[in-house]
């Protein structure tokens, strides 16, 4: 899709950029009625920064301690598989991913780890990325998951896939944060929650040759993230996952917040002008039950910094 026109588009169903802090009412972006005190399903955000946006939303969903407790080990799964830099919008912003890892450490986590099975050379791609210096700012440890040593076979409960190699961290840590870029992905439609477990696995390839959107849902049943925070700063609209060009992209100053992963996915659908019922991984995770695709049915509360 051009950007012309995935603009006009997202313009004429009221989504794109900001659709999510459109006002009540508009099709598409109903927001149920929620006690004062009460703790939203799915927090959106638009604002000047990742890590401004992040400290708004993770307050509204009850702060970090929420999900980690003194002494847990943390792993935190961004993008981080393209060596290209942070204004090519295929990685996720290493401000954000920095700020999570702050959080994560004042809640009293004993380590955070930042991993992600790199497509392109991992050394370069997490310096390129500026994820590398971040995490070391923050206080974070790379994870190693550039050898299989690293992935151990798990059995999958699913419809097509049935078992996985998976990191050992992906397994092992206490709490899970999945912090995925949401962009245009030529076999998935979207890249965003859900797409970027598969940075988790070691035999990717296999998950394309068995039908890549069903292996996407099926992975859920192996262990889901605590809390999902995608990346909506810069969007690839097309040409994703690597993107190519600055045509390529639209600044969204955008981020959606969410415990609930098939939620997260059904926004982000709606951010890039598809129905989520369209995106046949997110209707297969919400067929089988591992979250809830009708955001008309969640509180959701909508930020603007």
């Amino acid at each position: 899709m051009e950007r012309r026109e995935f603009l006009k588009k997202s313009l004429a169903l009221g989504l794109g950029a900001g659709v999510l802090f459109l006002p009540k009412g508009l099709p598409g972006v109903v927001r149920k009625a929620m006690a004062q005190d009460s703790v939203p399903d799915l927090v959106a955000l638009q604002g000047s920064s990742p890590e401004a946006m992040f400290d708004r939303g993770i307050a509204a969903l009850g702060g970090m301690g929420r999900f980690v407790r003194p002494g847990q080990r943390v792993l935190i799964k961004p993008n981080i598989s393209w060596d290209v830099s942070i204004t090519g919008a295929a990685n996720t912003h290493p401000g954000l991913v920095g700020q999570i890892i702050r959080h994560c450490l004042d809640a009293g986590a004993s380590r955070v780890g930042v991993m992600d099975h790199s497509i392109e050379y991992w050394e370069r791609t997490l310096e390129s990325s500026g994820v590398g210096e971040a995490l070391r700012n923050a206080g974070g440890v790379y994870v190693q998951s550039e050898d299989a040593r690293y992935y151990r076979e798990v059995e999958v409960s699913g419809a097509v896939l049935t078992t996985a190699q998976v990191h050992e961290a992906w397994m092992d840590s206490d709490v899970l944060i999945n912090v995925p870029v949401l962009k245009h992905h030529g076999g998935a439609v979207i890249s965003s929650a859900m797409k970027n477990l598969m940075g988790c696995v070691w035999q990717r390839r296999d998950w394309h040759r068995r039908g890549l959107q069903a292996c996407i849902a099926d992975f859920l049943s192996v262990r889901k993230p605590d809390l999902n925070v995608v990346d909506a700063y810069r969007v690839l609209t097309r040409n994703g996952p690597r993107g190519g060009s600055p045509r390529d992209i639209v600044e969204m100053n955008s981020q959606i917040i969410s415990p609930d992963i098939v939620a997260a996915d059904a926004a982000s659908a709606r951010m890039m002008g598809r129905e989520p019922r369209d995106i046949t991984h997110v209707r297969l995770a919400a067929e089988t039950g591992f979250g809830r695709m009708d955001l008309s049915a969640l509180n959701i509360e909508r930020l603007t910094l």
